[in-house]
């Protein structure tokens, strides 16, 4: 039995394997409708969410399978003070797999040494957000033909966003990888990311507050919003809020095959008229996240099409 808590916990040569499965799902579907027949998903999310609890249970249902949903805190035990550990523990007599998403760092780690069925980490607090790079993989995939010799630009909260921390450990495993991190002073990544993934692995990087100065070299833009809910103070989310914002003016100067990424939801740091420039990635990472979570389910429940 496997989980998958962190983006390392995958082998670039599983990457690829759920890559190439994704990508036979998009072609064929119908292959793919009854596989999980009989099998139940639990989806704990004790933070909000649309997009991930949303494509976890249409990959589930897509694949023939049902769920059982807590899709907030107070909704569960957890308001009566039960504890992580215990919650995996009665939820694996229910269910076959759980995917979970956590305010505190290392909750799902702890749900998993302590459940009998797959983990999925949905999210937990800054750290990392591993499904959510399993999507952003195979948008690039798709858009670029490859993972490797890019120059990828991250920009907006590094500090807090954990889609950035996840991606970046996951592109450091692939070579000609140059990582342009772009953000206010206030929320630039955290060390760790910079010495025991980027400097570890050998990574050519580079740290600016300037978006546009980097822009024409860019192959992906990744951009974040600031995330209102990870401050402990509300002057300093305002005054950062609006650090970046992405319009169609400064677009002139980037490459005219740049993928433009974003995680969302979006505030405004994307503004609406991009969306309709063909280098506008993000809403095809959202149908990207259900098909990938669909072969993920698949590969952790050892079932096949």
């Amino acid at each position: 039995m496997r989980s998958l808590i962190d983006i390392q916990d995958l082998s670039p040569a599983e990457i690829d394997e759920l890559i190439q499965t994704a990508n036979d799902i998009i072609e064929n579907p119908k292959k793919y409708a009854e596989v999980c027949r009989g099998k139940k998903l639990a989806t704990l999310f004790f933070e909000p969410s649309t997009r991930t609890r949303l494509s976890f249970e249409a990959a589930m249902y897509e694949l023939g399978g049902n769920v059982l949903s807590v899709s907030s805190g107070g909704s569960s035990s957890a308001a009566k003070g039960e504890s992580v550990a215990d919650t995996a523990k009665t939820v694996s007599c229910y269910a076959d797999i759980i995917a979970m998403r956590h305010p505190k760092e290392g909750a799902p780690l702890v749900a998993s040494m302590n459940a009998t069925i797959p983990v999925i980490n949905a999210g937990d607090g800054g750290h990392n957000h591993p499904t959510q790079t399993l999507t952003d993989l195979l948008t690039i995939s798709r858009e670029k033909g490859r993972l490797d010799n890019l120059t990828v630009g991250f920009c907006g909260d590094l500090k807090f966003g954990r889609t950035v921390h996840s991606l970046i450990s996951a592109l450091s495993r692939y070579t000609g990888i140059k990582i342009v991190l772009i953000s206010p002073e206030e929320l630039t990544v955290p060390g760790y990311i910079r010495t025991d993934v980027l400097d570890k692995n050998g990574i050519d990087y580079v740290q600016t507050t300037d978006l546009m100065s980097v822009m024409p070299e860019l192959d992906i833009l990744y951009m974040t919003r600031v995330q209102r809910e990870r401050f402990f103070n509300e002057e300093d989310y305002l005054r950062l809020k609006d650090s970046y914002i992405l319009t169609p003016d400064k677009l002139k100067s980037a490459k005219a095959d740049l993928s433009i990424m974003h995680p969302l939801p979006r505030v405004n740091e994307i503004a609406v008229a991009i969306d309709d420039d063909p280098r506008a990635c993000y809403f095809k990472q959202v149908f990207n996240g259900k098909i990938v979570r669909m072969a993920l389910i698949m590969k952790l429940l050892e079932v096949h099409a």
